[in-house]
């Protein structure tokens, strides 16, 4: 399940992002007046456009997070609930979304607008990484009989036992 909805999230990002490079670089698509738009913009910094020209260090960050995920995914799968694995899904593919466009373009796509609260253009990966983020604060805090995300990487990284002082 959550390798389709990777699959899905990425065609639906990566589809996105090429049609707003074709069709939205002249002038943009208003779709609801005052309130939302699709226009087209090359964001070459993080979120909010913050930290400009640092596409090295955001493609280590990307391949480091990526890897933390396939390993947890590969050690916890079997313990995961149907709700993390999902967050883990939106994630990777939200990650891999993003990576795609600053591997090889050397800038992330973006092109959804809510021009009524003046928001940040933004695109399907990122909408992806902001919904897993909600999710995981909604498996946080009412979740409670199940393992949540945040038990399974605990028990990845177990604490050390102290040893008790002679003395």
């Amino acid at each position: 399940m959550e390798f389709i909805l990777s699959g899905l999230i990425l065609i639906l990002d990566q589809g996105t992002k090429l049609w707003a490079a074709r069709a939205l670089s002249a002038e943009p698509l208003v779709l609801i007046p005052g309130a939302l738009e699709l226009t087209y913009l090359e964001n070459r910094g993080a979120v909010w456009g913050l930290m400009q020209g640092w596409r090295v260090a955001f493609l280590i960050a990307t391949f480091l997070f990526l890897g933390i995920v396939i390993w947890f995914y590969g050690k916890k799968r079997k313990s995961m609930s149907v709700l993390t694995r999902i967050i883990l899904a939106l994630l990777f593919s939200g990650a891999i979304g993003n990576l795609i466009d600053r591997l090889f373009l050397g800038y992330v796509r973006d092109m959804i607008y809510v021009s009524l609260i003046r928001f940040p253009v933004f695109n399907v990966a990122d909408s992806a990484i902001t919904i897993a983020a909600a999710l995981l604060v909604i498996e946080t805090l009412f979740i409670k009989s199940k393992t949540t995300t945040f038990d399974l990487l605990e028990s990845c990284f177990p604490k050390k036992e102290k040893k008790p002082k002679d003395g």
